[in-house]
């Protein structure tokens, strides 16, 4: 297809850059943490900057909230990537604070700071001290396994998550209205189409409006020089062919909800049903995730081997390619269905998750740490733990929890031949034990 002359404009700046919000309530998603009286609001409103990493996948805000944040706090925005940044780069950043520049304060934006090792993140820690710089990193990797812990108990980690297709099609519709300023015509695009392109991008809001800038080139403009936006051209513009939809307009995840819940339910001919549904669409990765996904979920303990026997369909699938993926994974699909089902791990372990989140549990007992010898100031001595393997059964009584929830009971058995078996097994060794 020819590429217009008046469509030449706007690519001299990215879409996704002309149209970074310029506030907090322009942001789309992240509603957990920048929504109304929600944390990073409420920092925005009283222009007090803490320390922070910023956690999540790319394309989802990150550098736009730290952007709009020392904007409104009056520092002077310092941006390094720690890719490619040294500490003297932080030095200079840090030489700085002494001049007029920095008598504001200096934000220091240090994106993908997993990329710093354990020196050069220290060379931050005498200037985060005193105040003189204020910190916000970003990273895509879990801080709390890439980040100096001196860097952590200095500033508060925010999650950011994978942004919703709805949210993503907000910022589809705003990068329609401004690229219109550059045309003549008017430009349109069909519902299907911003949908399509908003779910392929995976939750990535910088992937969509670069799909949406592609379609706009990728557009035939009619004999009135107008671009109209279909399903064909998103799906060029994403080389990704879109799901397809029945007459109840389905989307792709309501028919992954579907596979799950018939699973679920052990209705085999619902499960390969709705799997054909995805299959047929050319969705394979989709298919495997979600199966791997309900190995875990629905039938978990109640029959264990479920998990490496779909892990083993699954790889067997991606290895042949369709069409043939479909034959272990209809094998995977009907095990599922036809399996005996519980949730009792993956609810135990959401129970202790909340607890983490949401209180203070305590410290690990004395005699379970990775203690192999007793300082000068400690009052207790002696490690203290019993190993079980040194008593009958292969199990002694004594405390794991931390004392502030040692009595909290996260895992009830589950009403399945397996997991009462196990019951049985421990209610035996334990009663004498107590």
């Amino acid at each position: 297809m020819t590429l217009c002359v008046q469509n030449i404009r706007f690519m001299n700046k990215p879409l996704a850059d002309r149209l970074r919000p310029q506030t907090l309530a322009d942001v789309v998603g992240q509603n957990h943490i920048i929504g109304s009286g929600k944390v990073l609001s409420e920092i925005a409103d009283s222009k007090t900057i803490p320390n922070m990493i910023f956690y999540g996948p790319s394309g989802t805000g990150k550098t736009t909230v730290a952007n709009i944040l020392a904007k409104i706090s009056g520092k002077t925005l310092c941006k390094l990537n720690a890719t490619t940044a040294s500490v003297a780069d932080v030095r200079d950043v840090c030489a700085r604070c002494d001049t007029f520049e920095g008598q504001a304060g200096i934000l220091l934006y240090l994106d993908e700071i997993q990329n710093f090792n354990k020196k050069q993140q220290q060379s931050l820690l005498e200037y985060t001290e005193n105040g003189k710089i204020t910190l916000i990193a970003s990273t895509t990797e879990n801080p709390y396994f890439y980040v100096y812990n001196a860097i952590l108990s200095r500033s508060t980690v925010f999650e950011f998550k994978s942004v919703a297709p709805v949210e993503i099609k907000k910022a589809l519709l705003r990068g329609i209205e401004l690229v219109k300023e550059d045309f003549s015509g008017d430009i349109s695009a069909d519902e299907d189409a911003l949908l399509h392109i908003a779910e392929m991008s995976n939750g990535d809001v910088r992937k969509a409006l670069n799909s949406l800038e592609l379609a706009v080139i990728y557009a035939k403009p009619d004999k009135d020089g107008a671009l109209h936006i279909d399903l064909n051209c998103a799906e060029q513009c994403t080389q990704k062919k879109a799901f397809r939809y029945d007459k109840s307009g389905d989307s792709q995840y309501d028919v992954m909800s579907a596979l799950q819940k018939s699973i679920r339910g052990s209705d085999p001919d619902a499960a390969v049903h709705y799997l054909a549904r995805l299959l047929s669409a050319g969705d394979l990765q989709s298919a495997c995730r979600r199966l791997m996904v309900i190995a875990a979920e629905d039938i978990g303990l109640a029959y264990p081997m479920s998990i490496p026997i779909v892990k083993a369909c699954v790889d067997s699938a991606l290895m042949l390619g369709l069409p043939e993926a479909r034959i272990p994974l209809g094998d995977a699909a009907i095990l599922l269905a036809t399996a005996p089902k519980s949730n009792s791990a993956h609810i135990a372990l959401d129970n202790a998750l909340s607890d983490i989140e949401q209180m203070d549990t305590g410290e690990i007992p004395r005699h379970l740490q990775n203690k192999h010898f007793d300082g000068e100031g400690d009052v207790q001595k002696g490690q203290h733990y019993l190993y079980p393997h040194d008593f009958p059964n292969h199990y002694v009584k004594q405390q794991y929890l931390p004392d502030k929830i040692k009595d909290k009971k996260y895992y009830t058995y589950g009403e399945n031949k397996t997991e009462q078996t196990a019951k049985e097994y421990w209610d035996k060794i334990k009663v004498s034990k107590f």
